[in-house]
């Protein structure tokens, strides 16, 4: 299955013997101090084998060996120098290992260690031996064998490409010249189960040259977090930072305070020195001089110099309750602003930063006005997950060439002019290449920030962007979530994937491992121009993931450890391939492997990175994964099921269990806990309350009360649960255990008044 044929076969496919490759770096196993895992026999090692066999036999001459392998020198220099896309044909391959010694070429190589025993290969050499074998020039060309079971089991094991055509079992080309050649055939050798217990052993012996374990090593693994690039709002979404309590009804939004009468708010107090006339606004509305605080007792409201009050002993605080006319204070703006009045204004219910600053409303009707929301600091965020990348084609983050030199990329990483856009470049690394999408939300961004200084500010536009494309070389800064210091970064790109690409040092910067987290970009003037300290949340952890610090160069020597242990080599030895089968420890191997620590206090620490292994293009794969394709759990859960009762590697009903045991069960139960404890919410002002008040109504608005946990939620997972148990035969206590809390959740529910008897009742 390909890439290129996948949309032909993916309606046909019943079982999945195998999901690929994966690659782990030298770093991670560093990072995490493991020792290391045996390597699988990849092109990489070959070459290398290769490389030491010309040099030690033939001394280095390749039209020699070539000469002696029947291989033209032209095909041999075309291998060393790229041995990811040229690959020899299966008759040079044999060739080659014939005639200089070296293991067959790992594309002609099954997975013969993925059988259990030598028996298991004399019976594929037996069955080959009975079967009808076309040869040309002493190679065969197709095989055609009867079927089997225990056969084709042993074929699907080591992944032997083979089709069921008439009744037979037929390999065709190069594959059917490879599995003759691997199981001796034409050949007079004889090989007794005795002299070898291993099979690879007894495979090398039959082909008459040496057969690598293509995967000694097999992990597991599963996905963290689905990806993500999306817009990040509160919940519910605000436009403004400004306090309209109850007034603006459930959506807060201030068009329905305006229907309304004055309405009082705590808000900041501040005093022109000029005019002496108070508002909430940083610059008098009169005369545009700058207002300053002035303190006053919470209780009895007089203004104050010193921190307590005289009188009442209270603490001074800066806010005040003020009376606000929304319908005027909304006219004003929008006028000022020269703006209609959106349809809808959200504001909050009431400001949590200590001294109750609000923003200025037209932040909030310009930001309606542009579709845009707004965070607790005053800025505006969009989250993704977090990718690596050091190398990049200006095709695949769609930038022209001409725009990649005008931003510092004259040449590419071989050190050649760029040119064209499939030239690799090397990442700068403070540059990222941001989600299609956030380009597009950006551009959004951009226009507000326009808008903000041309109507409000009344300074020039900065911006001026239309596209996506125009945002390539402005300043972003990206901010991890429970730290408050932004890194810089510049925009060079864009993926149509959901994910942020950037350099692992600038992720790292962020305190990041650049393991799948999410964290925020913003561009870099909405912070400079609205985010605010005063405006955090007072109570403890209020200024986490807020941007009060930004760091504008980013120090490779500052970073995360799991940065400096990332290794840019772009090569592994044959020493370090060898190391692995011994399971060497990590920081032993380090020395032979170039690392960003070993770079650490150069240059070379900023630059000059290599990679091991191209791909030919980062953007490659599902933009969207299947897990959030799908709306429900119960559907996700299905098509989890299903596709584990395809891959082969994974026991179907082992995945139900863990399913049941640490969701489905501890959902329900905690649920049903949540139920008997939970508080009370009012639908009108949203206030909760512990305990239900003794009115029946909440006794702040007189709003109507209701639940805030509900039946519907505890049962949501119960069919599913017992769909689980039922068809893949769970034990029966798991069965049992979903019928007590059947059993429960009936008693709390669906139990009749209690009958009151009476002694007599019992006579």
């Amino acid at each position: 299955v390909s890439l290129e044929n996948f949309n032909h076969v993916k309606g046909k496919i019943k079982k999945i013997l195998f999901l690929g490759d994966i690659l782990i770096s030298f770093g991670d196993f560093l990072y995490t101090n493991k020792t290391l895992s045996p390597s699988g026999y990849v092109e990489e090692w070959w070459i290398k084998d290769l490389k030491l066999a010309l040099t030690k036999n033939f001394g280095g001459d390749i039209v020699k060996a070539a000469a002696i392998a029947n291989v033209s020198r032209e095909k041999i220099d075309a291998l060393l120098k790229d041995p990811f896309v040229k690959k020899p044909t299966a008759k040079e391959a044999i060739a080659l290992s014939l005639n200089l010694n070296v293991p067959l070429h790992p594309t002609f190589t099954f997975f013969w260690s993925n059988l259990s025993s030598v028996q298991e290969v004399e019976l594929l050499k037996n069955w080959l031996a009975e079967s009808d074998v076309t040869l040309e020039d002493g190679a065969a060309i197709t095989i055609a064998g009867n079927i089997e079971s225990n056969v084709l089991q042993a074929l699907r094991k080591i992944f032997a490409p083979h089709t069921i055509a008439n009744g037979k079992i037929t390999f065709e080309g190069e594959d059917a010249c490879v599995f003759a050649f691997c199981l001796g055939y034409g050949f007079s050798r004889k090989v007794e189960r005795s002299q070898t217990e291993s099979v690879l052993k007894m495979v090398s012996l039959l082909s008459g040259v040496e057969i690598k374990d293509k995967a000694p090593t097999f992990v597991g693994a599963r996905m963290g977090r689905p990806e993500k690039a999306k817009r990040r709002e509160m919940r519910p979404l605000v436009h403004v930072l400004f306090p309209v309590s109850l007034a603006g009804g459930s959506h807060r939004d201030l068009n329905e305070a305006a229907k309304k009468g004055p309405v009082f708010l705590e808000v900041s107090r501040r005093k022109c020195p000029s005019c002496k006339t108070y508002s909430f606004k940083v610059k008098c509305a009169d005369c545009g001089c700058e207002t300053i605080t002035e303190k006053s007792c919470p209780r009895c409201g007089r203004s104050l110099k010193d921190n307590n009050c005289p009188t009442c002993k209270a603490h001074a605080v800066q806010y005040q309750r003020q009376a606000f006319n929304f319908k005027e204070l909304l006219d004003q703006t929008c006028s000022s602003l020269d703006v209609r009045r959106p349809k809808v204004l959200k504001g909050v219910k009431g400001l949590t930063n200590e001294d109750k600053i609000p923003e200025i409303i037209e932040k909030g009707v310009l930001r309606a006005k542009h579709d845009l929301s707004v965070y607790k600091d005053g800025t505006i965020r969009f989250d993704a997950t977090n990718a690596p990348l050091t190398h990049f084609k200006p095709a695949e983050i769609g930038v022209a060439v001409e725009k990649l030199r005008q931003l510092g990329y004259s040449h590419d990483m071989h050190g050649a002019s760029l040119v064209e856009p499939n030239q690799i470049c090397e990442l700068k690394i403070q540059d990222v290449v941001i989600p299609r999408n956030a380009g597009e939300y950006f551009v959004q961004i951009a226009n507000f920030i326009d808008d903000l200084l041309n109507r409000v500010y009344k300074l020039p536009c900065y911006y001026n962007i239309k596209s996506p494309d125009d945002l390539v070389g402005h300043l972003i800064m990206g901010l991890a979530p429970h730290t408050c210091v932004s890194i810089l970064g510049r925009v060079i790109g864009f993926t149509d994937l959901k994910i942020c690409y950037a350099h692992p040092i600038w992720h790292s910067a962020k305190r990041r491992d650049c393991d799948g987290d999410e964290d925020a970009v913003m561009l870099a003037l909405d912070i400079l121009l609205n985010f605010s300290r005063k405006y955090l949340p007072a109570q403890i952890g209020g200024i986490m993931d807020a941007p009060l610090l930004v760091i504008p160069f980013v120090n490779t020597k500052e970073v995360q450890r799991q940065a400096h242990d990332f290794d840019v080599d772009n090569v592994y030895s044959l020493e370090f391939y060898e190391k692995t089968l011994e399971k060497a420890d990590a920081k032993v191997v380090s020395s032979i492997i170039d690392i960003i620590s070993h770079r650490l206090g150069t240059e070379a620490q900023f630059e000059g990175f290599k990679f091991t292994t191209p791909v030919s293009n980062i953007n490659l794969g599902n933009s969207t994964s299947a897990y959030k394709q799908f709306k429900t759990m119960i559907e996700k859960l299905n098509m989890q099921l299903e596709l584990g009762e395809r891959i082969e590697a994974v026991d179907v009903k082992h995945v139900a269990l863990k399913v049941l045991t640490t969701h489905f069960i501890r959902d329900i139960a905690g649920n049903m806990r949540a139920f008997s404890t939970q508080a009370f919410r009012c639908k009108s002002c949203n206030r909760r309350f512990r305990r239900l008040p003794l009115r029946g109504r909440c006794p702040f608005c007189g709003g109507s009360l209701t639940l805030t946990v509900y039946r519907g939620g505890i049962e949501k997972y119960l069919d599913a649960a017992q769909q689980l148990v039922d068809k893949y035969g769970l034990p029966d206590y798991y069965a049992q255990r979903i019928s007590l809390i059947k059993d429960e959740i009936k008693s709390m529910f669906d139990n009749k008044k209690p009958k009151q008897f009476s002694l007599t009742d019992f006579t």
